[in-house]
């Protein structure tokens, strides 16, 4: 497999073009943003490099080879002669999961699952539901399409952060609203509603240029065409700001704290226990706030929400002045309680909710 691979990283609907302004920065500079997330082309060191640095990304899928299948005997033919053998390493097992369209003459995902799964075995592979590769077939106008998943866990999952609070924001979906509001690292955040301490540690892991990917393990360990001399390079460097959360929950600030100490930027990051409409201005330049307050769908009571946002968005207001803000909510009319002039972004899918990221200049 010389030739360059075709990778997709998949993406939150709705913040693709983030997605793929993250890839650019990061050195990918064929990036391009479609449905769902960016696709781009590289080698299997671009694969590595992009689990390890690219924080919007929820997995990353890489493209193995294609033919077409009209029926399910066809499937089982072409796919026992398909060259696993060029990805796959004989002694770890795989499972498998397959997604069909209507416009396919194989409808059923079960049987055609099963198609490739014998002739995986055939091919001399255990398949078992919980191995640590798995292949993705999409079947779309008879037309399969063969990819592994490289990432293996969703890429969320940071391998440094242990403690989380009701309805918590996905490291992924946090950075990518850090970058919609223009955060590059260089200023100051704060988080007044900031729970588990997403988009503290998330913007101060940016500004140090830690790499999300630093703490975990990853499916593409497991293929043939992995370099096990590979090293997770990083640039680290001091950044020049402090980054704040509070939170009017003691043991949200608890865990905050314990998991900003795990990800090793405790040093970079205060946390207190305070009330939203409490906070004050840090000392020093001007930089962003931003929030996932609660929406009143999950977590506490709606009415009883529009005075917190009030709250929140008063103090703004008077103490704030030359920050930018972001908020996070699903429900126009709480963020309008603040009083802020926001601009409300597209619509994003979150916790089975949709949800809009609200900007104002203060």
């Amino acid at each position: 497999m010389s030739e360059p691979l075709e990778i997709f990283l998949v993406g939150t609907p709705g913040l693709e073009h983030v997605l793929q302004a993250e890839a650019v920065a990061n050195g990918f500079a064929d990036a391009k943003a479609t449905a769902g997330g960016v696709v781009l082309t590289g080698g299997w060191p671009d694969v590595w490099r992009a689990n390890l640095a690219m924080r919007g990304a929820t997995r990353l899928l890489v493209r193995i080879g294609s033919f077409m299948a009209f029926h399910l005997a066809q499937l089982d033919k072409r796919a026992r002669k398909f060259p696993w053998h060029d990805v796959l390493k004989p002694d770890v097992p795989v499972r498998v999961e397959v997604a069909t369209s209507r416009k396919s003459k194989i409808y059923h995902a079960g049987a055609a699952t099963q198609r490739i799964e014998g002739a995986l075995r055939v091919a001399g592979y255990e398949v078992s539901p919980d191995a640590p590769v798995t292949i993705k077939a999409r079947i779309d106008d008879n037309h399969v399409t063969i990819s592994v998943d490289t990432s293996g866990e969703s890429l969320h999952k940071r391998g440094h952060k242990e403690a989380v609070g009701k309805a918590p924001m996905r490291e992924t979906l946090a950075s990518l609203f850090l970058r919609e509001c223009g955060y590059d690292g260089r200023e100051p955040v704060l988080d007044p509603m900031c729970g588990s301490g997403t988009f503290v540690i998330e913007a101060a892991e940016i500004a140090t240029g830690l790499h999300p990917g630093r703490s975990r393990e990853f499916a593409f360990m497991h293929l043939a065409t992995f370099d096990a001399t590979w090293r997770r390079v990083g640039e680290t460097h001091a950044p020049p700001k402090h980054f704040y959360g509070s939170d009017r929950d003691a043991g949200a600030v608890r865990m905050a704290t314990e998991n900003a100490a795990r990800a090793g930027v405790s040093d970079l990051t205060t946390f207190t226990n305070l009330n939203a409409a409490d906070i004050q201005r840090p000392h020093g330049p001007p930089g962003l706030v931003i929030c996932n307050p609660p929406y009143g769908g999950r977590i506490g009571n709606q009415r009883m929400l529009f005075g917190v946002y009030a709250g929140l968005g008063e103090a703004l207001k008077a103490r704030f002045g030359g920050w930018h803000v972001g908020i996070i909510t699903s429900d126009a009319g709480l963020a309008k309680a603040t009083g802020l002039p926001l601009q409300k972004g597209p619509a994003v899918p979150h916790g089975g909710l949709k949800v809009w990221l609200f900007q104002a200049a203060l």
